[in-house]
């Protein structure tokens, strides 16, 4: 009796993870729940004050490839504000804050003192592309080179950098966040304007 029970109690969630699970779809449906909880406002970055203690320099010295395969030195941005963030495309945070910063693109891809680096640590690279594709996002997109300098190479995903136009590490944000907003979009705009 206690094991038809337990069945009963367990049985459809179980199954409908594996369904998920098994289909590959376990990923797209979590990150679909993670955007819902992004839109109440509760993961929304902090940008009352640049972190102090993180004003690192930041360390140029790093190749990515673009979408062509082109080797990309950081140094190129340098002077220029840079919004960094890495992801990869089985990550469900990941998925789940890629529409916000899409829109965070729109609003500052034609600024010539904001660049955005979404850099993806996918060990299959055609997994990003197929991901980007699908999504149809416009933002610029690279690839690791299978080494991040030990500013990049973080313990999880998503994680968001901000560097200053002057080479500071102004912004180190761990875990999903939410980024269009009006306060972060005055935040960027105030370190582009400087």
């Amino acid at each position: 009796m206690w094991l038809r029970n337990l069945i009963k109690e367990w049985g459809i969630p179980v199954a409908i993870f594996a369904f998920l699970y098994f289909t590959g779809l376990f990923s797209d449906v979590a990150a679909l729940a993670q955007r819902a909880v992004l839109f109440t406002g509760v993961m929304n970055v902090d940008t009352e004050k640049v972190d102090d203690n993180l004003a690192a320099d930041f360390n140029y010295n790093q190749f990515v490839k673009n979408k062509k395969g082109e080797l990309v030195s950081l140094e190129k941005f340098k002077g220029k504000v840079i919004f960094i963030n890495i992801w990869a495309s089985w990550c469900a945070p990941c998925k789940a804050e890629m529409p916000g910063i899409s829109e965070l693109y729109e609003d500052f891809k034609t600024d010539k003192n904001v660049e955005f680096v979404m850099l993806s640590i996918d060990r299959n690279e055609a997994s990003a592309h197929r991901y980007m594709e699908k999504n149809d996002y416009s933002f610029p997109y690279y690839l690791w080179t299978g080494q991040l300098n030990e500013q990049l190479a973080v313990p999880s995903v998503p994680t968001t950098f901000v560097v200053s136009k002057s080479g500071k590490i102004i912004k180190q944000n761990v875990g999903i966040a939410r980024y269009n907003t009006k306060s972060f979009k005055n935040f960027i705009q105030k370190q582009a304007n400087l």
